[in-house]
């Protein structure tokens, strides 16, 4: 029987780093985190038929984010440390592990999730009267790796047991 998948099941962790010791850490208090393919596409009309023949060559995932500011959270430090020091470069990359809690690992209690690097891209801060928000977006740096991830800590934080291989 076939389950509705609620917006819990898909969890993102980023790779915070302190004392050369990174940590994936729950991204929490985030009000938006939708993923946008963005494929990269070619297209091109033939003399012999009437409409044009589209291919998808690539892809440049992004994640448009915004979340509410709490203090002592590691990933709100790493991304407003970004947008507020202006950092640029490799300084304004960080990795993200997208969680799918749909996709049990090959060990009990471990999950398949999806590892990737992306620059940071902040848009705006400051413009909820109630809160202070930041907002912007993650853009793909690298190609994507399936990951096997397990949890010490009840999903608060994870770390990578292996790669997924392919069948």
């Amino acid at each position: 029987m076939s389950k509705l998948v609620t917006r819990e099941k898909k969890v993102a962790f980023m790779g915070c780093t302190k004392e050369l010791t990174t940590t994936f850490h729950r991204m929490k208090h985030f009000t938006s985190m939708s993923r946008s393919s963005n494929p990269n596409e070619y297209s091109r009309k033939y003399v012999d038929e009437k409409g044009e023949n589209t291919d998808v060559t690539g892809y440049s995932p992004s994640i448009a984010y915004g979340f509410d500011q709490y203090t002592e959270d590691p990933v709100h430090e790493e991304i407003i440390g970004i947008t507020d020091g202006e950092k640029v470069g490799d300084d304004a990359i960080r990795t993200i592990i997208n969680v799918d809690f749909t996709r049990k690992g090959k060990k009990d209690g471990n999950f398949v999730g999806i590892k990737r690097e992306y620059a940071i891209i902040p848009d705006s801060d400051g413009d909820d009267e109630n809160t202070y928000t930041y907002s912007g977006n993650f853009k793909s740096k690298s190609d994507m790796e399936e990951v096997e991830v397990s949890s010490k800590d009840e999903w608060q934080t994870c770390e990578i047991v292996t790669s997924v291989e392919e069948p």
